[in-house]
C-alpha cells in the first residue's frame, strides 16, 4: 500500500427532502450523509458498517457520483471529481450492487453484459472482445460457456460473479461493494468474499466494502469505519476496532455478533434508532447510550484521534463501561483527525 491515498473523501454530505404528510406540516431535511471524511489507500479495504438506514449505501453512491453531493469533495487519484461522467471516475471506479439479479439486464446475455464496458471504453479491439470476456469469466470462477446464458439461467452466486466480472472489465483501481454478499446463501457468501480477496491480491484493487454484517466486514477489511445516523463515529484498524472498540455504539455492535467478544464490557441497545429526519441534538447516539453524560445531549463530538490510528466521535471514548457509567479522559492526540 502507498502512503498517498487513492481516494480522499472530505466533509461529504448528501441530504434529501422528506415531504411531510398532512395539512400544515413542513417538509424536513434528512441528512443521510453528514460531513463524512476518510481516505482509502491503494490495495486497501475499508469496511463501512452500521445499522440499516445509517447512510452507508448513500455514502457509497455519493462517492461514485451516482448521487450528487450537497457538500464536500471526492478526490480520486489526486483529481477532484465533478460528475459521474468525469473521465477520471468512469474507468477508475466501479460498483458491485447488493442484488445480483436486478443489477443485471435481464434480456442481455452474460457475454454482452461483460463486453459492453469493453466496447464503450474502447479497451480492446473488436476482434479481441470475445477472448477478453472469456478471460474475465475465468477470473471470477465461471466458464466460457456461461457467456451464452441469460441472468435468469444462473444462480445468485453466479449472477454476482457476472457483476464482478463486469466491474473488472475496465480495470478499476477502486470498487465499491455495496452489500455485495447479503443476498446470498452463507456458503456462497464465503466463496464471493474469497474471490474478492483473491482479486485484490492479484490486481491491487481498493475496496470500499459496505455491509451491516460486522463479522463479514472484519474478515474483509484492513480498516473499519462505523457509521451512525449519517456520520462516521469510529474509524481504525479492523482488529483493533473489533477487540478494543472506543465508541459505545461500536461496543453494542460487537455484543450483537455471535462468538465475537470484545475485550471491554459489552453494551446492548434496547431502543430503536431515532428518526434520521429528526436526529437528537448533541451526540446522535446519546438517547440510547448507557454511558451518556449531560454534555452529550448538547455538544456533538467530532471524530478525533484518541489512540494511535484510532478515531472516535465520543466525549468518553476511553471510559470504562463495566458499571454502565464512565468518566471521560482526554484524547491522546487531537490533531491527527480521521485517517
Amino acid at each position: 500500500m502507498t502512503t498517498t491515498p487513492l481516494l480522499e473523501v472530505r466533509d461529504l454530505s448528501k441530504h434529501f427532502m422528506v415531504r411531510a404528510r398532512g395539512a400544515g406540516r413542513r417538509s424536513t431535511t434528512l441528512r443521510a450523509v453528514n460531513q463524512v471524511s476518510f481516505t482509502l489507500a491503494e490495495g486497501e479495504t475499508l469496511g463501512l458498517v452500521g445499522e440499516s438506514g445509517c447512510g452507508k449505501s448513500t455514502l457509497g453512491r455519493t462517492v461514485l457520483r451516482l448521487l450528487d453531493p450537497d457538500g464536500g469533495a471526492v478526490i480520486l487519484e489526486g483529481r477532484r471529481l465533478q460528475s459521474s461522467h468525469d473521465p477520471a471516475l468512469r474507468r477508475a471506479a466501479q460498483i458491485v450492487f447488493q442484488d445480483p439479479y436486478s443489477s443485471l439486464p435481464p434480456r442481455m446475455r452474460v457475454g454482452r453484459i461483460i463486453a459492453e464496458p469493453l466496447l464503450i471504453h474502447d479497451i480492446v479491439a473488436a476482434g479481441e472482445v470475445e477472448r477478453r470476456v472469456e478471460s474475465l469469466l475465468r477470473d471470477v470462477g465461471l466458464k466460457p460457456e456461461h457467456a451464452a446464458a441469460l441472468p435468469s439461467q444462473l444462480s445468485g452466486g453466479q449472477r454476482q460473479r457476472v457483476g464482478i466480472a463486469r466491474a473488472l472489465a475496465v480495470e478499476p483501481r477502486l470498487i465499491v461493494a455495496d452489500e455485495a454478499v447479503s443476498a446470498l446463501d452463507v456458503s456462497v457468501q464465503a466463496q464471493i468474499l474469497n474471490l474478492l480477496k483473491h482479486l485484490q491480491k492479484e490486481r491491487g484493487i481498493a475496496f470500499l466494502f459496505i455491509s451491516h454484517d460486522l463479522g463479514v466486514v472484519r474478515y474483509m477489511s484492513h480498516r473499519i469505519a462505523v457509521m451512525y445516523l449519517g456520520r462516521i463515529v469510529e474509524l481504525g484498524v479492523a482488529e483493533e476496532v473489533v477487540h478494543q472498540p472506543l465508541h459505545p455504539y461500536t461496543r453494542a455492535l460487537m455484543a450483537a455478533v455471535p462468538k465475537l467478544e470484545a475485550r471491554r464490557a459489552t453494551i446492548r441497545i434496547e431502543s430503536e434508532p431515532p428518526n434520521p429526519a429528526d436526529p437528537p441534538t448533541g451526540c446522535a447516539f446519546h438517547p440510547r447510550c448507557p454511558i451518556a453524560e449531560p454534555e452529550c445531549s448538547s455538544d456533538r463530538p467530532d471524530l478525533i484521534r484518541w489512540l494511535t490510528g484510532r478515531d472516535a466521535a465520543c466525549h468518553f471514548a476511553l471510559a470504562e463501561t463495566s458499571n454502565g457509567t464512565g468518566s471521560g479522559a482526554p484524547p491522546v492526540d487531537t490533531t491527527g483527525g480521521a485517517a
